[in-house]
Parts: C-alpha cells; sequence; structure tokens
C-alpha cells in the first residue's frame, strides 16, 4: 500500500478511504458506490446511493474518470448518461441475473407480438434492453410511470415479475403483462421468512423492496392485522434510507440484500436494523473487492464501452422517465 500524505505525518497506516480517495484526486475521478456493496467499500467511495442516483452524479460530476463499484448495467447506465467521461467498473464480471433475465432480442420479440403496446423497462437492465424500451422506471417511480400512459393503451412491463405485479396491483389494471424475470437474491426472500420475523416481533416496522418475492406476503399481513398496516412499507433502496432517516428507537426488519443495511444503521443508530433473509447476498455485488477498486483506480481497469447509437436511443428511454417526474431514489 502507498501511504497518503496524512499517514506519512502521522506515522499511521492508511485507510482504505485515504488510498482511495488519493488516488481519485491524482487521477481526476469520482468513486461511486451502490448500496449493496460490502461496508469497507461503501465507506471508502465519495457517494454511496442506488443505480440511478449515481449515475445521475455521474452525469453532473465534473471529475473526468468515474468508478463504478456496482454491476455491469450499472456502470452502462452512467456510461450512456454520461458517454463523454471514462467508465471504470473495477470487475467487468460483475453480472446481475434480473437484467441478464430479458435481453434486446426477446424483447423485440415481445414487442412484435404486441404492436402499440408501450415498453417500460425497469433501470435495472441491458442498454441494449433500454435502446428498445419506450420509457424507463425506477422501483420508486414505476408506478407513477405507468400511470403516466394512458389507461386503455397495453403495456409490456420488464423484467421483473415482482415490481411488475406491484405496479398492476396499485393500479388495477388489467392490460399490463409483466415479464417473468427476477433478481435471485430478492425472489429468494419469501414469504414465509417474512411471516415468521415478523411474528417474532410484531411491534417491528417492515421495509420491503418491491422486487422481493415476499412483497405480497408483507402485504397480506398488514391486510389481515398481524402486522399494522402503518408498519408495512413497500420502498425503494433510496426511500429505505430516507425513511430510516426520520427514526430514532426501534426495530426494523429489512427485507433486500444485506448490504443496504449498513447505510440504513448509518442512516438511524439508535434503530435495531435486520434482514428477513440474512444468506441474501448478491455474490455479483461483492466481487467489487478493495484490491480490485484500488487497481481500477492505479491502472484504469476495466474500462465500460457502450455502442454510441445504442446508447442514444437508451438514453432517450431515461430521459423520458426523468421528464414524467423527479425519480429520486432508484431502484
Amino acid at each position: 500500500m502507498t501511504l497518503t500524505a496524512e499517514s506519512t505525518r502521522t506515522g499511521t497506516a492508511p485507510s482504505l478511504r485515504d488510498l482511495v480517495h488519493e488516488l481519485a484526486e491524482a487521477k481526476d475521478a469520482v468513486v461511486l458506490a451502490h448500496n449493496y456493496q460490502s461496508p469497507e467499500i461503501q465507506d471508502a467511495a465519495h457517494f454511496v446511493g442506488d443505480s440511478l442516483q449515481l449515475s445521475r452524479i455521474a452525469a453532473e460530476t465534473p471529475q473526468t474518470t468515474i468508478i463504478f463499484c456496482g454491476v455491469h448495467f450499472m456502470a452502462e447506465t452512467a456510461k450512456i448518461l454520461a458517454p463523454d467521461k471514462t467508465v471504470l467498473i473495477p470487475d467487468a464480471a460483475a453480472g446481475c441475473s434480473l437484467a441478464d433475465s430479458l435481453t434486446a432480442d426477446e424483447l423485440r420479440a415481445w414487442k412484435a407480438e404486441n404492436p402499440g403496446a408501450v415498453v417500460v423497462s425497469y433501470v435495472n437492465t441491458t442498454a441494449a434492453v433500454k435502446a428498445e424500451t419506450d420509457i424507463c422506471c425506477t422501483s420508486s417511480n414505476a408506478v407513477e410511470v405507468v400511470a403516466s400512459i394512458p389507461a386503455d393503451t397495453p403495456v409490456l412491463f420488464g423484467p421483473d415479475q415482482f415490481l411488475g405485479a406491484h405496479v398492476r396491483r396499485v393500479l388495477k389494471r388489467d392490460n399490463i403483462q409483466v415479464w417473468g424475470g427476477e433478481c435471485h437474491v430478492h425472489a429468494g426472500i419469501n414469504g414465509a421468512e417474512l411471516a415468521a420475523k415478523a411474528a417474532a416481533d410484531p411491534e417491528a416496522e417492515l421495509y420491503v423492496h418491491p422486487e422481493c418475492g415476499c412483497a405480497t406476503s408483507a402485504l397480506y399481513l398488514a391486510g389481515t392485522g398481524v402486522v399494522a398496516a402503518d408498519r408495512v412499507k413497500i420502498l425503494s433502496t433510496g426511500d429505505m434510507v430516507k425513511a430510516a432517516q426520520g427514526k430514532k428507537t426501534g426495530a426494523v426488519l429489512v427485507a433486500t440484500e444485506i448490504g443496504m443495511i449498513h447505510q440504513l444503521r448509518k442512516a438511524a443508530p439508535g434503530v435495531d436494523f435486520r434482514p428477513v433473509n440474512e444468506r441474501a447476498s448478491c455474490k455479483y455485488m461483492k466481487m467489487i473487492t478493495p484490491e480490485k477498486l484500488l487497481r481500477s483506480l492505479r491502472e484504469g481497469t476495466d474500462e465500460v464501452h457502450v455502442d454510441p447509437a445504442i446508447a442514444a436511443r437508451a438514453r432517450a428511454s431515461v430521459e423520458r422517465m426523468i421528464a414524467i417526474g423527479t425519480p429520486g431514489t432508484g431502484e
């Protein structure tokens, strides 16, 4: 490890944050980390948030290089919104099971079978899928995006089946077709686990990501009175942080990837945040290690490229989403 100027003066070993920030300054770079990254990566980054928040920061940052600690589609989205910047991901193999569940070829075929339908794609998709999309959405504004489409116009919503079911449930529209994709981590957080944890601690609030397979179960628990309705909150990751900031004490059961717990505990140190499923860890998110982050800063690995023609079409679908309303808190 290279000593930072501060550590040289004090004789202390440099922290990862010290090393990252010193290298970033030298390289004119900004380091962005998703909420699902390991705590040490989150603490070393300049900014932490969800994929869209970070992509918007990427588009506005004065730095010429962006190091995106997340999965590949997120770095692609940053490149789409900041085409003139160099975008690096510390491990190009960090993929996403949800993004992989719908390809551009599959979407084109689906569109051909449903002429006249409007395509709404979750931001958790590849650039090629965004290029075939009419309007993108995040988990916090998916309902608003679909509601902006005339009620008599059919909608193709993909790729997440649980988020799509949530939109259909809220809007009560039967002309929304939903692709059968899922995030393997969120799908693995099941209703039985949620019900058991809620029964063991009935005073706890529930923060449930709409990608989770247990979202319907959470609403059922609220509807039957097992958990007070005002204690059940279906929230995006960014909205979870916002909700946490207003709390001082109590307990919250969190149904999403376990990396989120770190940001929630920082937002509300006096609250007992506990994962519904302690095994809900994304192996792709955790592929970004301190060693890979430092290598990316030092050596410029791995650069993310998006075909300019695809990027232009994909950018249009993201900008349409933003034009509907401020998305705020992303996925």
